[in-house]
């Protein structure tokens, strides 16, 4: 079957500026004009990089509902309402869908480092609960577990399941997704330096960080991908390598902040346990973002 993707090209994973400790709204609204000035056409919402790990439940839904909002059709409005509670993850899937989003990122389990049958049993028990489509999401820097290959294949054939975000570092990994799931299961790029090599293989784009400091450069480096123009893609690519390399020098969204600061969107700190940008690696963020 195939599957149509939810989008192509960039969707930027959205920073949740805060304000004396409280999301600030006003800024958020700002950070979804700049994308749509842009030309981007899907952001997630409190996924990584949104710190979903220390937003509260509230909090997340009081985002998905504004943003989408204020966004309306001019963007593809993604929910982060992944945890290692699966219980947890169907309500907060369920409750998001009640807000209006377009689609579900959902991380995979972390911690408790489930078995195959356990990852196929965790996301099947979303996707049955909503009529939204939902992105498998993997990240095992993060979670301590690889999703393999089958099991994006038996997931695939789920009708809403409707693409993977592949942020492991190995490119073979990605292009085995490719070729074992075909037209099945859209593959997104979870890293900024891997964005073109995986739209080369047949990849749909990429969910980005970079995105939220420099969406225009972003989504034209995706655009050349999805066009065959892969000169100017590779060459877009190399060019922006410095600036990824220094927004994942600390662990994200630490540099990110930082960088969105220095360009006039002051987004806040980050909640503890993430501390502030300081000292050498700030100033070489600086120094790039000058250049």
């Amino acid at each position: 079957m195939m599957k149509k993707p939810l989008f192509t090209g960039v969707c930027t994973a959205l920073v949740t500026p805060f304000l004396d400790g409280k999301v600030n709204y006003p800024m958020m609204e700002m950070l979804l004009r700049r994308q749509i000035d842009a030309g981007i056409r899907a952001v997630v919402i409190a996924g990584t990089t949104g710190e979903s790990a220390t937003l509260k439940d509230g909090e997340k839904l009081e985002l998905f509902r504004r943003c989408k909002a204020y966004a309306g059709d001019a963007l593809c409005v993604i929910a982060g309402t992944g945890s290692n509670d699966t219980e947890h993850s169907v309500w907060l899937s369920k409750e998001a869908e009640k807000c209006g989003v377009d689609g579900l990122l959902v991380v995979s389990p972390y911690y408790n480092k489930a078995t195959p049958e356990g990852l196929i049993a965790h996301y099947l028990s979303i996707a049955h609960a909503v009529g939204l489509p939902v992105i498998l999401y993997n990240v095992p820097s993060r979670t301590g577990v690889d999703i393999p290959v089958s099991v994006c294949q038996s997931l695939a054939r789920i009708p809403n399941i409707a693409g993977i975000k592949e942020a492991s570092p190995s490119i073979v990994k990605t292009a085995k997704i490719l070729a074992e799931c075909g037209t099945e299961l859209p593959v997104w790029s979870g890293n900024d330096d891997m964005a073109v090599p995986v739209m080369s293989l047949g990849g749909q784009g990429v969910i980005s960080v970079l995105s939220n400091v420099l969406p225009m450069e972003t989504r034209l480096m995706a655009q050349a991908a999805l066009d065959g123009d892969f000169d100017s893609a590779g060459a877009l690519q190399c060019s922006l390598l410095p600036l990824i390399e220094l927004l994942f020098s600390e662990v994200n969204p630490i540099p990110v902040k930082a960088a969105m600061k220095l360009i006039g969107y002051d987004c806040g700190g980050c909640r503890l346990p993430l501390t502030e940008m300081r000292g050498d690696g700030l100033e070489k963020l600086r120094q790039r973002l000058q250049s």
